[in-house]
C-alpha cells in the first residue's frame, strides 16, 4: 500500500515541500482516542504523540491532529512516532456538542474528521429518521467543503409502498443528492453502496447511534471488525458501540471512517452556509420589502407570502429559521474567541517580555 493509496495527493506534497517539511516523513492519523492517537504510511503503523510545543501553541481542538489528517512524523522505533506538524486540511468536518451551560465554554467543538471527500449521512427508516437533521449534517458537510450522500437504512422495515413513499419524500426534499437505501439483513442497497465508493477517496459514516453505521462498514469490510450491539429495550434508542474514530481500508481501494453516534447535531459555524443550502429561500429573500428582514413577522415579506400561498414547505422554512439563527450565534461566538485569542497572546507575549526584563 503506497501513501496515494492512502489518500495522499500532490497537494499535500506541495504543502509539505512549502512549509520546510521536505526532510520528515508523512503518515495519515487513522485513529484517535483521548489524545492518543495511530498514524498509517507506506511502511507501517505507528502510535504517536504530539510534542509538548504542539500543546502549548494549541489555542483549540484544531490545533491538535484528527482522524484524516496528513502528518509529519519521527519515528522512534517500529511502533512509535512523534508527530511534528499538521498539513493544511482540504475539507474539515466539525460540529459544536454538549450542554454550554454545563461546560461553561460557548464554543465546544468537535472535530468529526479532515481531508473527506463524501460524508454519508445515515438515518434508519425507524425512530431516527429525520429530515430537518439531515439539513442540519448537510450544513455541516458545506461549511467544511465535504460532498453529503443520504444512506437510508434498515429499509428492510419497511413494505416496498412505504419505502418508495419515503424515497419520493427525500427526492423531493434534497433534490441533486444521492441517496442509497441500503439493509443489511436483507444485503439490499449493498452494491451499490460499494460501487459508489471510489478508490483512493475518503468517506465519513455519519448518524446517531443504532442506525447502522459499523454494521455497513462491517459489510464493506466482508468482516465483523467492528463490534455491534443491538437497540436498548429499554429506550429504543441506538447505544454507543463505536467510541473512537476509526479509519478503515477496503479491498478496493475505498477510505472510510466510523463515528461514535452523536444524538446533537449542533453548527460550529456558516451563516452564509445555511444561505446556500436553502438557496430557494434566499432567493425568495431578495424580494422582501426590508434588507434586514427576519421573515417572520415583517410587512411584504415574501418568504412568508410565498409560505402562506404553499410554495414553500412549512418544515422547511421552520428548519431554516432554527438552523440560521444557531449559525448567527455560532458565527458571533467564534468572532468572540478570535478577540479572547488575541488578547491572550498578547498577555503571553507581555508575559515572557517582562520575564526577559527582570
Amino acid at each position: 500500500m503506497t501513501n496515494e493509496d492512502l489518500g495522499y495527493n500532490n497537494a499535500f506534497e506541495a504543502s509539505r515541500i512549502e512549509l520546510g517539511l521536505g526532510d520528515f516523513t508523512v503518515a495519515r492519523v487513522i485513529s484517535e482516542s483521548r489524545g492518543a492517537y495511530k498514524v498509517k504510511n507506506a511502511t507501517g503503523e505507528y502510535r504517536a504523540t504530539i510534542t509538548g510545543r504542539q500543546v502549548f501553541t494549541a489555542s483549540s481542538r484544531e490545533n491538535y491532529p484528527a482522524v484524516g489528517d496528513w502528518v509529519t512524523i519521527t519515528t522512534i522505533d517500529d511502533t512509535q512516532a512523534v508527530i511534528n506538524a499538521i498539513l493544511p486540511r482540504q475539507t474539515i468536518l466539525k460540529r459544536k456538542y454538549g450542554d454550554r451551560s454545563k461546560s461553561g465554554e460557548k464554543d465546544s467543538l468537535q472535530l468529526i474528521g479532515t481531508n473527506i471527500d463524501v460524508a454519508f449521512v445515515i438515518e434508519s427508516v425507524d425512530r431516527d429518521y429525520n429530515l430537518n437533521r439531515f439539513e442540519r449534517y448537510f450544513i455541516i458537510a458545506q461549511n467544511g467543503g465535504v460532498s453529503p450522500a443520504i444512506i437510508l437504512n434498515k429499509t428492510d422495515l419497511l413494505t416496498p409502498e412505504a419505502l418508495h413513499a419515503k424515497l419520493t419524500e427525500l427526492k423531493a426534499r434534497f433534490p441533486g443528492i444521492a441517496i442509497i437505501p441500503t439493509s443489511t439483513v436483507h444485503e439490499s442497497g449493498l452494491v451499490e453502496l460499494k460501487q459508489f465508493i471510489t478508490k483512493r477517496m475518503t468517506y465519513c459514516f455519519l448518524g446517531s447511534s443504532g442506525v447502522g453505521k459499523s454494521s455497513l462498514i462491517n459489510k464493506l469490510l466482508n468482516s465483523e471488525f467492528i463490534k455491534t450491539r443491538d437497540i436498548s429495550a429499554y429506550s429504543g434508542r441506538g447505544m454507543h458501540t463505536t467510541t473512537a474514530r476509526q479509519m478503515y481500508f477496503l479491498q478496493d481501494g475505498g477510505i472510510v471512517i466510523d463515528n461514535p453516534g452523536t444524538r446533537e447535531v449542533g453548527i460550529a459555524e456558516g451563516g452564509q452556509s445555511v444561505e446556500i443550502f436553502f438557496d430557494d429561500i434566499t432567493a425568495l429573500a431578495t424580494e422582501c420589502k426590508f434588507i434586514d428582514c427576519t421573515h417572520t413577522h415583517e410587512p411584504d415579506c415574501r418568504v412568508t407570502i410565498a409560505l402562506k400561498a404553499g410554495e414553500l414547505d412549512e418544515e422547511r422554512y421552520l428548519n431554516y429559521l432554527n438552523l440560521k439563527k444557531e449559525a448567527e450565534f455560532a458565527d458571533m461566538t467564534n468572532t468572540e474567541k478570535r478577540v479572547r485569542d488575541r488578547r491572550f497572546g498578547k498577555f503571553i507575549k507581555d508575559a515572557k517580555k517582562e520575564l526577559k526584563d527582570s
